[in-house]
């Protein structure tokens, strides 16, 4: 398996809760690119629970945006010809979230979250991502994201 975007992600900013792979209580997602899309897979805990048998929708957010902003990282690299090992690291945070939440997600199996590039503009990247459950899509979510300035958290 190739190493995701997240294990490229510099000590000083790898505790994020959702992507952070230094933070042990986190969800340590991992992203890679699947042709012009990019694939995270996350299993849902039973503490993850809205209601007995669906997810909570604030996972599902933050799978989202997580994987957008790793998305947009990626992207970033990718347009400049540059290896995600290269310095100055690009990190992106959140500028603007949003998620429509398509039909309730069942909690017990596998989700995938696909994420496209939408747009590309200066130090901002719009990443649309969609959640799916057993093959259906049940959220869908854009994310602004948005490059940290060199000594940002460091």
């Amino acid at each position: 398996m190739p190493k995701a975007f997240q294990d490229f992600y510099p000590d000083p900013l790898a505790h994020c809760y959702g992507c952070g792979r230094l933070n042990a209580q986190g969800h340590q997602i991992k992203t890679i690119w699947d042709g012009d899309e990019t694939v995270t897979r996350f299993t849902p805990q039973p503490y993850h629970t809205a209601i007995p048998g669906f997810v909570y929708g604030g996972l599902i957010a933050s799978l989202i945006d997580c994987h957008s902003t790793g998305t947009a990282a990626a992207a970033m690299y990718r347009a400049e010809g540059r290896e995600m090992d290269s310095q100055p690291p690009f990190r992106f945070v959140t500028g603007a979230l949003h998620v429509d939440y398509l039909k309730p997600t069942r909690l017990g199996g596998e989700l995938e979250i696909r994420g496209r590039v939408k747009e590309i503009k200066g130090r901002k990247v719009v990443v649309t991502s969609t959640v799916f459950a057993d093959g259906v899509a049940t959220a869908r979510g854009e994310v602004v994201a948005v490059q940290m300035p060199e000594g940002f958290g460091a």
